[in-house]
Order: structure tokens, then sequence, then C-alpha cells
């Protein structure tokens, strides 16, 4: 077995190496004998709680830091003999603790302790109020080192001296040191941090248990070997850069990651710290390294968030855009339509694009809805039909060695649920079983009616009749414990960097939005099903048509209408649309320009107004001065963008764009057939 240090190397030179590398740590350590007296410490520890150097004299008892602390207040008001006594006696119990107290400075300390073999323990002491800028530590620290180094060296020499006079304490003395050695090690073992050194010569002489266990090897699998023929040549590769520049003496910190054995990937931060002689003579450097894996996780995460709440403000306002070209074009189609209602050549053009538009309406519903700026439209929705819709979709985003397969009852079942919502949680569903099942597999639609007699406390669900949807893999399946985590926002079981970990947990939140919830089910091995519970209504009444153009203004009153629309095409549909059903106009292409205008004539009855508009009046503002300086005059509001039509605009009738004449005479009939609100 290969030895941690070179086998020419004293005792007394191996307990200073570890020592000297002790003190680069950024945590404070102490180490207490059975008899609760100093065996060590670093200057990190007396840093940190500001004691003085006189404490830190090897066999210092544990009840003068004690007494140090407590008469200084350390432990707030209160007897100091009571504090002390206390605190020594929890100490001679020698229990594992961690624990973190505020210090009177408003600083919070970490107290981290574990008892050792044979008596007494070893206590690390974190910083936790702020990070100290990580140059300057390590800049320090190499002072420390040098100065420890040179410090020791003088020791080691008079110790060398006494040693040539008194041959017979020397076994004693050997002894003492091997000991100190092994607790060292212990200590190095116990710290969560990378420790490793190697020499000029590129040959690792020290690691720690932490150490090997991130590169999955065993301590004698590095020590004493080539820093490639230990961790392959591959990482070599990738360091041997940083390695050479600072064994010309330059202090280096650089990260890497690195892929594990199941497919997962961890990252690193490193600093390379050369040991240099007093001859300029560079000996070798010391490797002191942390896991950042969770770190930088957490920042893709975030990224991919951001990414996404990017996309979505983008998808909102080009769906503004679409609503009011296509407002034009249903216009414009309507009138074609109306004027060649008995043409049925002209009919067979104006049919299909009329249908396209009524796919690009859905298609920007769709939009909006994954901006987060289309609240849910709850409806029946037929599973079956859903399912049949869906199946397509289904088919081309799986591969060809996934079989799909549905099982559906006899009776029809309709779920209130938001239906575009509801496509997308399936498919959600759809794409997390694909990613299961690699090598291929059997997927399955599953639709069934279910009965709550009571409420279900494990479902948060109340008593009723709920649709229950099934969507079933035959994958690789989950553990326990990641299913009790897969709902949580930005988890995930992907290789790093292949999803954001959102998918389900947006199932989750439109379940719960939906009155309903979502279950897994699922053994290692054994596949996957996840439940999604939808409450259970009644079909609607079917719709005559999806379009209706057709429709005139009742018999009502028809006062002077201002039109308030930026959009100049926009404008002049709307315009003709109200002509059309019998209505006075007048326009204004701004909120400012139709404040005036309300403020000067009497004689308007009704305000019709978008709500997005440039100038310093928008659609709400308008509105609400409108209604201040004319109570009577009934208004109602125009927007394709709907996180726009709410706060102040929600108390006025608001119309979607795009809309037909239809529903545009519709919705008039209604505001005049109810008196304004004041």
């Amino acid at each position: 077995m290969s030895q941690a240090f070179p086998a020419d190397a004293d005792p007394a030179q191996r307990g200073a190496m570890l020592l000297a590398g002790l003190d680069l740590l950024n945590q404070g350590v102490t180490v207490f004998d059975a008899d609760l007296r100093l065996v060590a410490c670093n200057q990190r520890f007396l840093q940190l709680l500001d004691f003085p150097a006189a404490l830190g004299q090897v066999g210092t008892p544990f009840e003068a830091f004690i007494r140090y602390n407590a008469e200084r207040g350390e432990y707030g008001p209160g007897d100091a003999g009571q504090q002390v006594a206390e605190r020594v006696a929890l100490a001679r119990r020698f229990e594992p603790h961690d624990t973190e107290r505020m210090r009177p400075d408003g600083s919070v300390l970490r107290v981290r302790g574990e008892p050792l073999p044979g008596g007494g323990f070893i206590s690390l002491y974190t910083d936790k109020t702020e990070q100290q800028a990580y140059e300057r530590l390590l800049q320090q620290q190499k002072q420390d080192l040098e100065w420890h180094v040179g410090a020791r060296t003088a020791e080691l020499e008079a110790a060398n001296r006494q040693l040539r006079e008194a041959d017979a304490a020397n076994a004693q003395i050997t002894a003492a040191l091997r000991r100190s050695e092994e607790r060292l090690r212990l200590i190095t073992d116990t710290i969560p941090a990378l420790i490793a050194y190697f020499d000029k010569d590129h040959i690792y002489r020290y690691a720690n248990r932490g150490y090997a266990d991130w590169f999955g090897r065993r301590n004698e699998h590095i020590v004493g070997r080539h820093i490639e023929a230990a961790l392959g040549s591959k990482f070599y590769a990738a360091v041997v850069g940083y390695v050479n520049e600072a064994l010309s003496g330059k202090q280096i910190t650089y990260e890497y990651s690195m892929d594990k054995d199941d497919g997962s990937t961890i990252f690193a931060r490193s600093t390379l710290v050369p040991e240099i002689a007093a001859d300029g003579q560079v000996l070798g450097c010391f490797v002191l390294s942390f896991d950042i894996t969770e770190q930088t996780q957490t920042q893709a995460a975030l990224v991919q968030a951001q990414k996404m709440e990017a996309v979505g403000q983008l998808s909102g306002g080009m769906a503004h855009d679409f609503n009011n070209m296509l407002t034009v074009v249903i216009g414009n189609l309507a009138e074609l339509q109306s004027r060649h209602q008995h043409d049925a050549a002209v009919r067979d053009y104006l049919d299909p694009a009329l249908q396209a538009a009524e796919r690009g309406v859905a298609l920007v519903r769709r939009l909006l809805t994954f901006a987060r700026q289309q609240p849910l439209a709850p409806r029946a929705v037929n599973i079956a039909s859903l399912f049949q819709d869906m199946l397509q979709l289904i088919r081309r985003s799986l591969p060809e060695n996934i079989a799909v397969s549905t099982q559906l009852p006899v009776e029809a079942l309709h779920a209130l649920a938001d239906p575009h919502q509801l496509e997308s949680a399936i498919l959600n569903l759809v794409l997390n079983a694909r990613d299961a099942m690699g090598e291929g597999g059997q997927l399955t639609l599953a639709a069934s009616r279910i009965t709550l007699a009571e409420r279900d406390s494990e479902l948060h669900l109340q008593p009723g009749n709920y649709v229950r949807l099934e969507v079933r893999d035959s994958g690789s399946g989950m553990s326990q414990e990641v299913q009790l985590r897969v709902f949580e926002p930005f988890f995930t079981t992907k290789r790093f960097g292949s999803g954001s970990g959102l998918g389900l947990a947006m199932v989750y939140g439109f379940a719960r939005q939906s009155g309903g919830a979502v279950q897994v089910a699922s053994a290692p091995g054994q596949g996957t099903v996840f439940s999604l519970y939808l409450p259970l209504t009644q079909p609607e009444a079917a719709l005559t048509g999806r379009l209706n153009f057709s429709g005139k203004a009742g018999g009502r009153e028809r006062p002077l209408v201002l039109l308030v629309e930026d959009d100049p095409d926009v404008r002049r549909v709307v315009r003709l649309q109200l002509t059309g059903l019998g209505f006075p106009v007048l326009e204004a292409e701004s909120g400012d320009e139709a404040a005036v205008m309300v403020a000067s004539i009497d004689d308007i009855g009704l305000l019709l107004t978008d709500i997005v508009m440039p100038g310093q009046l928008d659609g709400r503002a308008l509105a609400q001065r409108a209604r201040q300086l004319r109570p009577k005059m009934r208004i109602v509001l125009m927007s394709g963008y709907d996180e726009a039509g709410r706060g102040a605009a929600a108390n006025f009738p608001k119309l979607e764009k795009p809309f037909t004449p239809a529903q545009l005479a519709a919705l008039l009939d209604e505001v005049m057939l109810c008196p304004p609100q004041p």
C-alpha cells in the first residue's frame, strides 16, 4: 500500500504539513481530548470567535474558552458562572451536535461537533453571515501557510537537535506524532471539503476521504500515483494546464464538470495553492475543492425559468397583434359573406377563409394561455373526443417503439376543465412517459368515472363525481423518494440541461386550479401511472355554428357611439360593423383625443374603446374618466390581450378580439338593455 507522504519524511514533518493544510480551511477547527483540553486548532477558529492567541495554546482547557465568551457577553445576559457550568457539563457528554447561534455583533455562527474514538471531540465553526472574497481569503491562507511552514520548520530543526541528544525520548515522540497524524487525518476526513496534495512531478502525496469519494476511487488508488494514472486521461487533459500554471508559483482557481456512471453530471470548484520553499522552488500544490453541483443546477434552472418568462411575454405581445389582424380579417370576411350569402361560388372561397380565421383565433388563445395571460375557461370537455383529437399529435411525438392505446368506458364522460390546458397537461404526462421508456414500451390513455362519498384527505378532493384520466407507461418507474418530489418546480431526474423540471408542476397547478387533483403511482422497473382527477359535468347544448356572422342588433335604441381604436384598419372594420347595425359613429385614435370628445359632446351615449393604446390615457383610464364625466354613458372595452382587461377594467363589459358582427350585436344589445352602472 502506498504511503500518504514521502517515505523519507519524518513524522514531525508529516504532522506539520497536515497542520499547515488545516490552516487553509475557511472553517474554524478545534480538537479537544477526553479531559476537555485543546489538542489542536486552526487560526480560523481564533479569528471567527475573536479569541486571543494565548487561548490557542495546546492544553488550554475547554472551560477557558467558555469563560472568555461568557465574561464578554457572548451568551447574552445572565450569570457568567452558570453559563460556563452549563456548557462545560454539556461538552462532557461528548455527543454529536450541530447548532447555530447569533453572536452579539449580529453574525451567525454554525458549530458542528463530533466525538472522536477514545474520547474527545472535533468541532467545525462556520461563519454564515457573509462570504469573504474568495481570492483575498486564499491569498491570506497562502501567507499563513508560508508563515506556518517557516515557523514549523524552525521548530522542527530545534526538535531534531533535541532528538539527536536524547535517543531514549525519540520513540516516545515518534509515537506521539503518529497519533497526531492519525488524528489530523481523521479531522481532514471529517471536514466537508475535498483536500489533496501533489508534488512537482504531478504525483499525489495526500488525499482525504472526501477527495477519493468524489472521484469514486479508494485512497490507495490515488496516493502515490500520477494524476493521469489515478483519475484518468480525460480528467488529466482538462486540468493539466491549471496544474502546470500552479506549479509555476501562481495560485489558480477553476471549475470543472464530470460525468458519473449513472449518467448524472457533477460540478466542482478547485483552488491550487503552490507550496514554495524558502529558496523559491515550488515543491508541490495543495488542492482545496468544493462540490458546487446544487448551486450550478439552481442557476441553470433560474436561467431556464427566465427564458420561459421572456418567451411568455413575447407570446402575449404577439397575441395582441394577431388579434388586431384577425379582427380586420374576420370583419371584412363577415361583410363579404353578408353581401354574397346567396352566391355559392363566392361562399366556396369565403368558407375556407372563415374556418382558417377560426383556427387562428384558437391559436392566439393558446399563445395567451402559454403566456399565462389567458385565465382558465372551463367548459364541458368530451374526454373521448379529446383523446381522439390528440392521438395523431401524441403518435407523432413518440418513437416507433412505443405503442399507444386507449381505454374508455361505454358511457360518455364530460370533465369540467379548460380544454386547451387539459390538452397541455395530458401532453406533458405523455412526454414524461416517453422519457421513461427509452427502450420502448406501452403507453395507455384511460378514462373512468369515480364517485367520492366523503372527502379524500390524500387528494384533497371534496365529495362528488369526478373523471379520472390515467396516463400509464411501462417504463423505468420511480422510487418512493422521487415520487414525493415529482411535482416540485424545477425538480427533475433527467440528465442535466435536458429539462426545466416545470412540466409536472404545471400539471399539478392546472389540476388544483380546476378543482381536481393529480396523483402518481410507481415502483422501480414497474412503470408509472399518473392519475388526473377533474370534476364530472353534463354536456353543454350543441352550438348551431362556431362562427355566426348573421346576428343583428335587436330593437334597442341606437345612441351615438364613440369608437376609440389606435389601429386604423381595426377602427375601419369596427366602424363598418357599427354602422351596419344602425349606430351613428364618431371616431378617435387615442384615449387623449377621446377624452376631449367625451367632455365636449353631450350626445355620445356609448363608448366603445380599445384597452391597449398609446398616449397618457389607455382604455381603462379613459373608461374611468368617462364614467366620472358621464355617469349615464354606457361603456364597452375591447382587447385582444386579456391581461390588459383585469384590474380596474374588470368593472366594465368586455369584448374580446377578434369578434364577429353577431358577437358585437349581442353584447351591445345586452349593454343597451341594462342600465349603466355608476
